[in-house]
């Protein structure tokens, strides 16, 4: 798990310009690089650290048997240190795949095909109104392609089997890729395939190198519509979106979540809710990492005070690219 973070964090980062580049929806900030990258970095530097979080290398052995936990452990940082929907979505994804691997020592078939199944039901149930042809498209069609294979192998817990669902996943994930173009009106006519999509193959292929032991597949993106090098930054020409990004992790009973989710709805788009851990506290609440695409910053805020009191709460312009650090909000809830 710690490797394959470590060359998706690399990968990402080497791809986070032509990501950002195709980058127009749901929005078209062109930004979806950038944020994905700052989340995968949060889930691998999570696991160079020790449990208690300090910035100690862990030596391999240690808690690392347990491949569920370790994946739970970087997910749960991703799932703090989420930027952006792209962000957001991939750290759920990790937080759910980790739970069917949880008590296991190693991946197998059966075991890759639970978690994708896993991570892509409950991405496509984070947010409020889901859309086909984004990396949602790409998680379903990879958990697919993994369960058919696993499904014709009956328990096969070989490293051979393994190896085949890995590549189905990656095909699976590739052709949904090339799909997203016809599956979104404004990809269309723009004629580039999905960015968060392109980012989320590129996470698979580095499953599948890391658990196989080989290097990535240099042809992979070859032939994705506004991904060459020479293609241009589609998302500067497009309409300027006014609207601001409120991030935030706050503590709700499964009660306040759900009214805060339908608040949400009611003044934003693009809302995502996902628990950050699995376990109440003693009160009953569970933490949560929320997101909102909204014309202005101040009532979501205030909406998110009303229930509770959030921390790590970002505002960033819809407009303009993210900086590489999410900018305070005051108690008023504008930026400082």
């Amino acid at each position: 798990m710690k490797r394959w973070l470590d060359n998706a964090e690399t990968a990402v980062a080497n791809h986070s310009d032509r990501l950002n580049a195709i980058n127009i929806f749901p929005v078209a900030d062109g930004d979806t690089g950038t944020n994905l990258y700052l989340t995968v970095r949060a889930a691998a530097r999570a696991l160079h650290r020790d449990p208690a979080g300090q910035d100690e290398a862990v030596p391999a052995d240690a808690g690392q048997s347990d491949v569920g936990a370790v994946l739970a452990r970087a997910g749960r940082a991703a799932m703090e240190q989420a930027r952006g929907n792209s962000g957001t979505l991939f750290a759920v994804f990790l937080c759910a795949a980790a739970e069917p691997l949880a008590g296991h020592t190693r991946l197998t078939s059966t075991l890759l095909a639970a978690a994708l199944n896993r991570a892509q039901i409950r991405a496509w149930s984070a947010l409020s109104d889901p859309v086909a042809g984004t990396m949602l498209s790409v998680m379903e069609a990879a958990a697919r392609a993994a369960a058919a294979v696993d499904a014709g192998h009956n328990g096969d817990d070989s490293n051979q089997a393994l190896g085949k669902a890995l590549d189905a996943a990656v095909n699976g994930a590739l052709n949904a890729v090339v799909s997203t173009e016809s599956q979104l009106a404004a990809l269309e006519a723009a004629h580039v395939v999905d960015a968060g999509g392109v980012g989320m193959l590129l996470i698979l292929d580095c499953l599948r190198s890391a658990v196989l032991g080989e290097g990535l597949q240099g042809e992979l993106l070859d032939g994705l519509h506004g991904y060459d090098v020479q293609d241009p930054h589609i998302h500067a020409d497009m309409p300027v979106d006014d609207g601001v990004e409120v991030m935030c992790t706050i503590s709700l009973s499964p009660l306040s979540a759900a009214t805060l989710r339908q608040r949400l709805d009611e003044i934003g788009e693009s809302v995502i809710m996902s628990q950050v851990d699995s376990l109440a506290d003693a009160e009953g609440s569970y933490r949560w990492r929320v997101h909102v695409h909204v014309p202005d910053a101040a009532p979501a805020v205030a909406l998110i005070r009303s229930l509770g009191e959030p921390s790590d709460i970002s505002v960033s312009e819809l407009a303009m690219a993210r900086d590489p650090e999410p900018a305070p909000v005051s108690s008023s809830g504008h930026e400082r």
